[in-house]
C-alpha cells in the first residue's frame, strides 16, 4: 500500500537543504529518514551492486572502506529522492526504523530532484559529479581488453606476453588495448622492467604497438621497504606514517610494504614521474592503478589532514593524467574521465549473476566508463592447476559482457574451451562488434551529460514494477539485453517493456509481456526497440 514520503527531520522544506539533527536519536550524528515499504533505494557502494536496491537489514559502515570497489557517498531512489554526503558514513536500512545515516555534523544533503529515478540521477549527477566532457581512451570501449594477469599471474615475462598478444590474433581475436599485470617491474616502488624476465622491452612494446595494441602497465601506491627507493622516499618524508614517526608498513594482499602518503604533493610528483618515465622510455600508453583502497590509509599520520577516503581520492586524481587508465578502487570521482572496473569475480555462476547490478549500480553513481572485471572471473585462484574450467561459464559470461562498455579477457580462451565454445566466445565478440558503434555513441554522450551506458530497466521505464529487474539491462534506451546467467539454461524468461522489440532470433516481440525464450549456448539474447 503506498504511504506518503515522511522525513522524520523535516526535509522537504527546501531543495537541497542541510539535513538538521534527528531530535530523538540519542547519538547526535544520527539521521533518520522514513520511507513507505514500496520505494526503492540505491547506496553508492559498487561491490553490493547485487544488493540493490537496499533490503531490509541492509547495513554498511564506508567510513576507511570502500569494500573492493568504488565508492560513492550517494543514495538515490525511484521517487526522485537524492542524498548526498561530503564525508564518509555509515548507513543502515532496517523495516519501520526506516533509512539511517552516521555522518560527519552538516555533511549531508538531501534534495527531492522529480519523480523517478533518472530524475534522482540527472540531479545529483550534475550538482555533484558533472560529467567533464572527456572520456577515457576509446580504446577502452571499441574492442576487447586483454590482461595477462590469469596466463601469467606473477610470472610476467617478455616471451610471455608476446605469445599472449600473437594467440590473441592467431584465433580471430581484434587487437584491442593489453595490460600487463603486476609484477612485470623489479619492485613494488621500483617501476622499470624487470631485465631477468624482459631482455628488451622497448622493442616488445613497439612489436604490441606495430600490432595494432596499446600496452598498459599495473601499478599501485605500495613501496617495498627493503629497497633502495623506500630509503630514498623515506628521507624526503613522502611515505606515510605510523604513531611513532616512522614510514608505516601496511599489510596489503602481496605482503608488507611502505605507502605514498597522496596528501603530500611532492609524493605525487614523484609517482608521476615515474609512470612519466615509462611513457618516454617504453613508449607505454598507460596504467592499470591498481591498490589505493582507504583501508590501507586508516590508523597512519599524513602530511596534511585527510580521511583514508580522501586519500584514495586523490589516488584517482592522478589518472586524470593518463586518457588509458583503470582503477577499482574509488572514492568520489564520478564524471571524470576515468576506466573503472569491478572488484574481482570468482570463476562462478553466482559471481556471474552479479556483474549485470554490480555495473547498473556503477552507472547510477557516476561511474560510466566500466568493466565488468575479467571474462570467466578475475581471481586468480580459480585458475590454478588442479582447478575444474567451465567452458559453458566461459561463453556466457563473454555474452554477458559483449554488450557493456567494455570486455575485458585474461585467461585465453584458445587455451581453456574447445573449439565449440570457442566459436561461441568469437561470436558474442562478433555481436560487440555490430553494435560497437552504439557503445561508442553512448559513452560520448555520457562524456557530456553524465548518463549511465549500462541502465536498469526502471531508469528507462520508471514505475511499471522494474526496479528489482537484476537480471537483465538496458544498452542507452534502444537496446534491451537478457543474457543467460544460468548453468545449462538454453531458455530464460525476458521482461520486456512497452513497444515492439525485434529480437536476436529476427522476430519481433510486442511489450509489456513476460515471456520464455529460446537461447541456445551459442547465442547472446538481446532486444531492440523498433521505430
Amino acid at each position: 500500500m503506498k504511504g506518503c514520503l515522511r522525513l522524520v527531520i523535516a526535509l522537504i522544506v527546501l531543495p537541497h537543504c542541510m539535513l538538521s539533527q534527528t531530535s530523538q536519536n540519542t547519538d547526535a550524528n544520527t539521521i533518520t529518514v522514513t520511507t513507505p515499504t514500496n520505494v526503492a533505494w540505491w547506496a553508492g557502494i559498487i561491490e553490493d551492486g547485487f544488493q540493490m536496491p537496499m533490503a531490509d537489514g541492509y547495513t554498511v559502515d564506508v567510513r576507511g572502506n570502500n569494500h573492493q570497489n568504488q565508492v560513492q557517498p550517494l543514495l538515490l531512489s525511484d521517487q526522485g529522492d537524492v542524498i548526498w554526503s561530503e564525508a564518509p558514513f555509515e548507513i543502515r536500512f532496517q523495516g519501520g526504523k526506516g533509512l539511517q545515516l552516521d555522518p560527519p555534523s552538516g555533511q549531508i544533503f538531501q534534495s527531492k530532484a522529480g519523480n523517478s529515478l533518472r530524475d534522482a540521477f540527472l540531479y545529483a549527477s550534475s550538482k555533484y559529479f558533472p560529467p567533464s566532457g572527456k572520456t577515457p581512451d576509446e580504446l577502452l570501449f571499441s574492442n576487447p581488453q586483454y590482461n595477462t594477469w590469469i596466463e601469467l599471474m606473477y610470472d610476467q615475462n617478455q616471451a610471455g606476453i608476446l605469445k599472449y598478444a600473437k594467440g590473441i590474433e592467431d584465433h580471430g581475436f581484434p587487437a584491442g588495448v593489453l595490460m600487463v599485470d603486476d609484477n612485470w617491474q623489479e619492485d613494488y616502488g621500483k617501476w622499470d622492467f624487470n631485465k631477468g624476465r624482459f631482455s628488451d622491452p622497448k622493442t616488445m612494446i613497439a612489436t604490441l604497438h606495430a600490432d595494432g595494441f596499446k600496452v598498459m602497465l599495473w601499478v599501485c601506491p605500495f613501496i617495498s621497504p627493503d629497497c633502495d627507493v623506500y630509503r630514498d622516499l623515506a628521507k624526503q618524508n613522502l611515505l606515510v606514517k605510523d604513531h611513532s614517526g616512522e614510514p608505516a608498513i601496511v599489510r596489503w594482499w602481496n605482503g608488507a610494504s611502505a605507502l605514498l602518503d597522496f596528501t603530500n604533493p611532492k609524493a605525487v610528483n614523484w609517482f608521476r614521474s615515474r609512470l612519466d618515465y615509462l611513457q618516454t622510455t617504453y613508449q607505454v600508453d598507460g596504467f592499470k592503478l591498481d591498490g589505493g583502497d582507504s583501508s590501507f590509509y586508516c590508523g597512519v599520520t599524513t602530511l596534511q589532514p585527510a580521511s583514508p577516503n580522501a586519500q584514495t581520492e586523490l589516488y584517482g586524481k592522478i589518472g586524470l593524467h593518463y586518457p588509458l587508465n583503470e582503477y577499482r578502487a574509488m572514492w568520489k570521482m564520478g564524471g571524470q574521465p576515468l576506466g573503472e572496473r569491478l572488484s574481482d569475480k570468482a570463476h562462478s555462476w553466482t559471481d556471474l549473476r552479479k556483474l549485470i547490478p554490480d555495473m547498473i549500480l556503477e552507472g547510477l553513481m557516476g561511474y560510466p566508463f566500466s568493466c565488468p572485471d575479467m571474462i570467466g572471473g578475475g581471481e586468480f585462484t580459480s585458475f590454478l592447476p588442479g582447478t575444474t574450467i567451465d567452458q559453458e561459464l566461459i561463453v556466457r559470461s563473454t555474452q554477458c559482457q559483449a554488450l557493456m562498455p567494455m570486455m575485458q579477457f585474461s585467461v585465453a580462451p584458445w587455451r581453456v574451451l574447445d573449439k565449440a565454445h570457442l566459436q561461441a566466445v568469437l561470436k558474442a565478440v562478433q555481436v560487440r562488434e555490430e553494435h560497437k558503434g552504439n557503445i561508442l555513441n553512448l559513452v560520448k554522450q555520457a562524456a557530456s551529460t553524465g548518463e549511465p551506458v549500462v541502465r536498469s530497466l526502471e531508469y528507462v521505464f520508471p514505475h511499471q514494477g522494474y526496479e528489482r529487474v537484476n537480471d537483465q539491462f538496458m544498452l542507452g534506451d534502444q537496446i534491451l539485453v537478457a543474457p543467460v546467467l544460468e548453468k545449462g539454461a538454453t531458455q530464460r524468461e525476458v521482461i520486456l517493456p512497452s513497444g515492439a522489440w525485434k529480437g536476436f532470433n529476427g522476430k519481433l516481440y510486442q511489450g509489456p509481456a513476460t515471456l520464455p525464450v529460446a537461447v541456445p549456448y551459442d547465442e547472446l539474447c538481446y532486444f531492440e526497440r523498433v521505430k
